[in-house]
């Protein structure tokens, strides 16, 4: 079988063709393909090139690398492996987990655990500029190890803010009034306070949920039906009435009470 060379390439290893695939099936299992051509690495060293037969492995290649010993036409296998060529199907990039976590992902028993370097949380003795949270743990010598950073709070606004919950929703658009005017809305505790809160109406929507102040839906409190106008109701005539009721038991059963009224 003609051999394709791709490269200057030592002539002892380039006709090394039959000993090259042997190997390959035999890391492979058989499954191996067509001969793609050989490659110099370096004087006397050379790789063959076989399709990929694997399944789920288009377009890669099996990469048999053969070299012999100075002034020895005795041709032998060095390595055997599976690459990926030009057109092959790949993976996505590999990523930490940590930069792969989705929103959701955590499940039951599973650990998150916050880098040291986090930024955004700071040391509990930086301040971080909640006075609630720094009036208590100074008044009890208690407090947390770590809190909020400011960093770790913008991001956390930037993302309730721009999320389902937010102003810029469809929801918030056709809401009769916003969330921080309803009587539902329970206001969060520190820094966000002014802009964030948590919606306690069960038939709300976001119920148990962090809400911004300008959301809004139509289970608002002050949502009520319009009444209809006194002026628009029909008129009601009330006719006089003499109503006769029996007297009270007094001995006197002869005298009647006869109580008018319009």
């Amino acid at each position: 079988m003609p051999v394709r060379v791709l490269s200057a390439v030592d002539a002892a290893c380039a006709a090394a063709v039959e000993p090259a695939r042997a190997a390959a099936e035999a890391e492979a299992g058989g499954a191996v393909g067509e001969h793609l051509g050989v490659e110099a690495d370096d004087q006397r060293l050379a790789t063959h090139l076989f399709d990929s037969a694997v399944p789920g492995y288009r377009g890669w290649r099996w990469a048999v690398t053969v070299t012999r010993a100075s002034r020895s036409k005795a041709v032998t296998v060095d390595e055997v492996v599976l690459l990926p060529g030009p057109d092959a199907l790949r993976p996505p990039e590999w990523l930490p987990w940590s930069e792969r976590l989705q929103p959701g992902d955590l499940g039951v028993g599973d650990l998150l655990p916050t880098a040291p370097d986090d930024e955004r949380l700071v040391p509990a003795y930086v301040q971080s500029t909640d006075s609630m949270v720094e009036e208590v743990a100074t008044e009890i010598g208690l407090g947390r190890e770590r809190v909020m950073s400011v960093v770790g709070r913008d991001d956390t606004a930037d993302r309730w803010w721009s999320g389902e919950t937010g102003p810029q929703t469809a929801m918030a658009a056709h809401a009769p009034a916003h969330c921080g005017s309803c009587g539902f809305y329970l206001p969060v505790a520190g820094a966000l306070r002014a802009a964030f809160g948590v919606c306690g109406n069960e038939f709300a929507p976001s119920d148990g949920r962090v809400v911004a102040t300008a959301f809004g839906c139509g289970a608002h409190s002050e949502a009520l039906v319009e009444a209809t106008p006194i002026s628009a109701r029909p008129d009601v005539v009330y006719d006089d009435a003499t109503f006769e009721l029996d007297p009270p038991d007094d001995g006197d059963s002869s005298e009647d009470a006869d109580l008018g009224h319009s």
